[in-house]
């Protein structure tokens, strides 16, 4: 069965009683899993949000959505049917992230215990809206029903603060190069 996100009606209406903001993201994004047609264009918005040296190659990219393809979650644009950001993985029963995930989507065990995130990105005129932690929500929320025990990733020194508040832990220096480059491991724990 297909994770969709879904509203009640219920809620919707306490939502804008209480004048929460996010209810606008729901009205101008549709969150959803990847389309097997759309790892082009994921490629193309991680291509905006990193460095090429950090980039997935699109060669991956459409490995990863083949391999992978329900650790996926974007946010489409209603209005204009792009994709405005995503967040995707690769499920595994491994506990350390190694650069390895980044290029081998053959790593992807759908009951993997833990998801090591491969990327968190949305596209530059769609930030400071809230939707990369919206993102982080819905797809913490769906993978804690999976059953899954945590979420791991790797980011850079001064990304630390903003994962803190989306509610992931710093646990120091990764053991990751990717790009030549120094991360940080950070892990959120969704199940014991």
């Amino acid at each position: 069965m297909a994770w969709e996100c879904i509203i009640p009606e219920k809620a919707i209406e306490v939502i804008k009683e209480l004048g929460i903001k996010d209810f606008d993201l729901y009205e101008r994004f549709e969150f959803r899993l990847i389309n097997d047609d759309e790892a082009d264009e994921a490629a193309a918005v991680e291509a905006e949000c990193f460095p090429p040296k950090e980039a997935c190659t699109l060669e991956h990219m459409r490995n990863r959505v083949k391999s992978a393809g329900e650790i996926f979650l974007v946010a489409v644009d209603k209005e204009t049917g792009k994709m405005a950001g995503f967040i995707n993985g690769i499920a595994t029963n491994d506990d350390d992230f190694t650069d390895n995930f980044f290029t081998d989507a053959s790593l992807h065990n759908k009951d993997g215990k833990n998801i090591m995130i491969c990327g968190i990105c949305v596209r530059p005129q769609y930030r400071k809206q809230g939707l990369a932690r919206e993102l982080v929500y819905n797809y913490s929320r769906r993978e804690w029903e999976r059953g899954r025990r945590s979420l791991i990733l790797t980011c850079k020194e001064q990304k630390v603060k903003m994962y803190k508040k989306f509610g992931f832990t710093d646990r120091g220096e990764a053991n990751s190069s990717w790009g030549g480059r120094k991360w940080h491991k950070m892990d959120m724990i969704l199940n014991r």
